[in-house]
Formats: structure tokens, sequence, C-alpha cells
């Protein structure tokens, strides 16, 4: 959840966790549990009440923006990493949600998808401490990103070095993703065919910005440079209905959202996205960006409007 209209955090939640459980991209706060919120998980949706606490959610007069994925219901055990973890895994869709309790040492880590996740994101629940991202694209296996402007880094202790497998993702020994007797939830995402994808382009500077495929219109989009200083970038076609995308948010602040509708910046077509802007945040000569992007139809053509 992410108010536009104020600067707000932006509040994750998740059906493994529990109702009421809030952690947030734009801080490194540990999860805290506040009466309103989210306050249910339902069949066909969720419940919010209004708390002052956690304002994103549910502010009076605020125009608020929320991006849903739906996973496998009731988390189940899984025992195919070293540390027993609780997953709830949509493998149709490339998702899973995955609480494990921190070792210290070394360790694997069961997600649930049945393919070796493209994108994987970790906090600890327990203690302020940066979230740790994994990106199939990184330059290197020690490589690790963070919910900030941060270029990719060299952290071997954050995912042991190692890729994740068709059954587990590793971790090391970094208080952030395997803190002894600490609490951590992974988000973990594989590239789904007509539906999501996980790449990378290399920016030109021009107006005439590369153009990078995906096999379908992108409802939603989050990049993020990795070899010079960035905010990460989210647009989403629930915010920019037409082509164009002009109205923009950033994961790692608690900004109220960017507009310029004035301004071309890239275009959601048919196939992928076009890059019509130079800012450095999206397309700076020989920038390098990662990128997650997924369908406005699922499983099928889409048209560009």
């Amino acid at each position: 959840f992410k108010s536009r209209s104020a600067a707000r955090f932006h509040v994750w939640t998740d059906s493994v966790r529990g109702v009421k459980k809030n952690i947030y991209s734009n801080s490194t706060s540990a999860e805290q549990e506040f009466t309103g919120g989210l306050t249910a998980f339902n069949s066909d949706g969720y419940t919010i009440v209004h708390d002052s606490n956690i304002n994103s959610i549910n502010e009076s007069g605020a125009s608020i923006v929320a991006w849903n994925w739906k996973a496998g219901g009731t988390a189940a055990s899984n025992g195919n990493g070293s540390i027993t973890s609780s997953v709830s895994a949509n493998t149709e869709a490339g998702f899973s949600v995955v609480g494990y309790t921190g070792t210290g040492a070394n360790a694997t880590v069961g997600h649930g998808l049945g393919a070796a996740p493209d994108f994987v994101i970790v906090k600890n629940r327990d203690r302020s401490a940066d979230w740790r991202i994994y990106h199939q694209n990184l330059t290197g296996d020690a490589k690790v990103l963070t919910f900030t402007t941060n270029i990719e880094g060299d952290n071997a202790a954050t995912f042991n070095s190692t890729r994740p497998t068709g059954t587990v993702f590793s971790v090391g020994t970094s208080d952030n993703t395997n803190k002894l007797n600490e609490n951590m939830i992974a988000l973990c995402f594989h590239s789904v065919e007509g539906y999501s994808e996980f790449g990378s382009y290399t920016g030109n500077n021009s107006s005439a910005g590369p153009f990078v495929y995906t096999g379908f219109r992108p409802a939603f989009l989050l990049i993020k440079r990795i070899d010079v200083s960035s905010d990460w970038v989210m647009v989403d076609t629930a915010r920019d209905p037409v082509n164009d995308f002009a109205n923009f948010l950033y994961p790692n602040l608690l900004n109220d959202e960017d507009t310029d509708v004035a301004t071309d910046y890239f275009d959601a077509l048919s196939n992928g996205f076009k890059l019509r802007n130079t800012w450095t945040a999206i397309n700076a000569s020989n920038g390098t960006y990662i990128y997650m992007a997924f369908a406005e139809q699922p499983f099928k053509y889409a048209n560009a409007r």
C-alpha cells in the first residue's frame, strides 16, 4: 500500500506473517503491529481499517494505490532446505511468500516454486536491518541490492554467493537474511511467459531509448539502476491507464507521487516497453538497469492503447 497524495510509508503485508503486521520498503525498521491496517485476508480480497499509526492503508481523503499478488493460500511447511520454511506458493504465477527462522550459519531455504527464482526480496522481521535483494541480472553471485539508492554491492554473507535452484535459495551468515533465532520473510518470483519478466537493459541517454522486450504489455514496472546511485522507480497502469507512464513512486522513499504528464518518459507497448526520456533513473548513457515487469492481461497477447 502507498499513499499517492501524501508522504507516507510503503506498507508491505502478507498472509504468511499474518494480519496487522507491517514492514516498509522505505525503512529498515523491524516489523510493526497495530490494531488497524489490513485486518483480514478474504476469499475475494482483504479488509482494511483506519489506524492513525499506518495512514498509508486507509487515510481519510487520501488517494492510495495497492499492488497485490495472490500466493497459494494457507502456508505449508517446506523441508527442501536445511532450514524448514513456511511457504505459500502460486507455482502457476511464479510467486511465493516464504517465512523462516535464521540459524546464523550458511543454509538453504525451500521456496516452493518448482523453478529457480529470478528475483528474491528478504527482510529480517525482528530488527532494524536493510532489505536484501537478489536479481538474476546482477553482475556477480555475491552482488546484492537494498531498497536504497545504493548501487549493487558485494556481500557474500547475504545469499552465500549462491544462485537459487528449483527448490531452494541460499543464505549466508548475514543478520539481514539469517540472524540466529530471528524471523525472516522472503518474496520469491520467477518469470512466467506472457505474465512476468525479470531482466535488464542498457540505457542510451536518448529520447529514442531502448525497447525492452517482455512478451506482454506491462501493467507494472519496477526499475533500478545498479551501476550508479539512483532511486527505485515504480509505475503501473492503474495510475497511468494510457501508454505513457507519467506518475512515479519510489519504493525506497516515503515521498508522495511524482507526476509529469507533459513529458514522455516511457511507453507500455503490446510486447514490452520503450524508453523515451534521458532521465538517468531509467535511461542514462551506458547505464545498467534491472527490472521487474508484470502483464496487464496475463497469459494473453495484449494490444497497446
